[in-house]
C-alpha cells in the first residue's frame, strides 16, 4: 500500500477569498429566494383581492336590486345600499387605528416569514 501524498495546504488568503465568495453567493441565493417568495405571495394576494372585490360588487348590485324590488323603486334600493356603505365608511374612519395595526402586523409577518 502506497502512502497517500499530501497536497500542500492552501494559503490562508486563498481560503478566505473562497470563503468570502461562497458567502456572497449564498447571500445572493437567499435574496433571490426571499424576493421570489414575496412576489409569488403578492401575486396570489392580488388575485384573491380582485376576486373578492368582484364578488362584493356583484353582491352589492344584488342587494340593491332586491331592496328595490321590496320597496318598489330602484332609487330606494340603491339609496339604501349607499347608506349602508356610508355607515361602514364612517365606522372604519372612527376605528382607523384599531384596523391599521393588524394589517401592518400581517404585512410584517408576510415579509419576514422566512427568517
Amino acid at each position: 500500500m502506497e502512502p497517500e501524498k499530501e497536497t500542500p495546504p492552501q494559503p490562508i488568503i486563498e481560503q478566505l477569498l473562497d470563503y468570502a465568495e461562497t458567502r456572497i453567493k449564498l447571500a445572493k441565493y437567499q435574496a433571490i429566494e426571499g424576493g421570489t417568495s414575496i412576489a409569488a405571495s403578492l401575486i396570489a394576494d392580488v388575485v384573491v383581492v380582485m376576486s373578492m372585490v368582484l364578488a362584493f360588487v356583484f353582491a352589492s348590485f344584488t342587494l340593491a336590486f332586491y331592496l328595490a324590488y321590496l320597496f318598489g323603486a330602484d332609487w330606494i334600493g340603491f339609496g339604501c345600499v349607499a347608506i349602508i356603505y356610508l355607515i361602514i365608511a364612517l365606522a372604519i374612519k372612527y376605528n382607523k387605528r384599531a384596523i391599521e395595526k393588524p394589517i401592518v402586523n400581517a404585512f410584517i409577518q408576510k415579509i419576514f416569514k422566512n427568517q
